[in-house]
């Protein structure tokens, strides 16, 4: 039997949600927690990587139990699996799916919010960016804009990945006010490792008035991540939502 679970996790004390060698992962974290409770090794697949440091809102992952759990016994083991993760994980729900649903190759968009503020604030920090004053948000709307007339997102890649392609179909793109915060909105089919990152850093180049619109768009046509803005901090970047052709509990 295939589970979907509907999870949470603040990114600052894991190395990203992948499982790597000598580091704590989000991916690590839970295998180990619901292999002890299933007292049985149990490998789960999200529907995508976050980067260090990055927060998810909501991410959705599978894994396979040999037993047909009933309604009780995913309660139980949502139960168990809290108790264990400690206070930067938590699990919102567990629920069967068809033996071939896949979190990952099944989810048909996905969407991730940058979180900015323009005053000090000792509480918004460190899951918001203090922007500077001079800040151009709708030169910053204007180049987003262009972002999903183009498909080829190798300039906003990270260097020497294992995809077989850096094309995207960005359908959303936009700084919005959000109380009291600037948040970036943005989404597609699927993401390269820390794009969203540098577009938020070439958009802030370009709000700050060192890059063009014009020159934003050159940047993509580049294909050469060399071109584009720095890297964001990873701390404001949240994986806010993934939608699938069915429901997802």
């Amino acid at each position: 039997m295939r589970y979907f679970i509907r999870l949470s996790y603040r990114g600052a004390n894991f190395h990203g949600w992948q499982t790597q060698p000598n580091a704590v992962t989000v991916q690590e974290t839970i295998e180990r927690a619901i292999s002890t409770v299933l007292r049985t090794p149990t490998s789960i697949t999200g529907a995508g990587r976050t980067d260090t440091g990055v927060n998810a809102a909501m991410m959705i992952a599978h894994f396979d139990c040999q037993a047909d759990l009933s309604h009780g016994d995913m309660s139980r083991l949502l139960r168990s699996l809290n108790s264990l993760l400690g206070r930067d994980i938590a699990i919102h729900s567990i629920f069967p799916v068809a033996d071939d649903a896949h979190a990952r190759f099944d989810a048909t968009s996905r969407t991730y919010k940058y979180f900015t503020h323009g005053e000090k604030s000792p509480f918004l920090y460190p899951l918001s960016w203090q922007y500077p004053p001079q800040l151009d948000f709708d030169l910053m709307n204007e180049a987003a804009a262009t972002l999903p007339l183009h498909t080829d997102f190798t300039s906003f890649s990270k260097l020497h990945t294992d995809v077989k392609t850096n094309n995207c179909v960005i359908t959303h793109a936009r700084w919005e006010q959000e109380g009291n915060q600037m948040v970036f909105t943005i989404t597609a089919d699927r993401f390269l490792r820390n794009m969203v990152r540098a577009i938020v850093g070439t958009l802030v180049d370009v709000g700050m008035k060192k890059l063009t619109i014009a020159d934003f768009t050159r940047v993509i046509e580049s294909k050469d991540r060399c071109n584009a803005g720095t890297s964001m901090p990873g701390h404001p970047l949240f994986l806010w939502n993934i939608t699938y052709p069915y429901p997802v509990l």
